[in-house]
């Protein structure tokens, strides 16, 4: 989604290495390390963060999206990870660059199932 509708591969890849440099807004950032910060230590997340979200001019609604997805992407790369679920022929056709970025642990670009 975010590489079809608002990124180009490249940008995709620099948010994926580092989304402090990528060139993003500060309300991208900040959306970005919420929903790291969800997925890391869900245990963490205080109503300070939520209150921070708001004040990068979210709303409440978009608030719940961001969690919302982060939280369903989270689970279903467990479950998938759980299940030794392989990526479909859409995951093994992006750009190499970006296909880089995104394999976790050289599971599936360099090495392992896949590359």
């Amino acid at each position: 989604m975010l590489r079809s509708k608002f990124f180009t591969p490249d940008q995709v890849a620099a948010i994926v290495r580092d989304h402090r440099t990528a060139g993003l807004t500060d309300q991208e950032v900040a959306v970005v390390e919420f929903a790291l910060k969800l997925t890391d230590h869900a245990y963490k997340v205080t109503p300070h963060d939520v209150d921070g979200l708001r004040a990068m001019g979210l709303s409440d609604e978009e608030i719940v999206d961001v969690a919302a997805a982060a939280a369903q992407r989270n689970f279903a790369s467990r479950l998938y990870d759980a299940l030794g679920a392989e990526p479909d022929e859409a995951y093994r056709q992006l750009e190499p660059s970006l296909l880089e970025a995104l394999d976790v642990g050289d599971r599936w670009y360099g090495g392992g199932h896949g590359g």
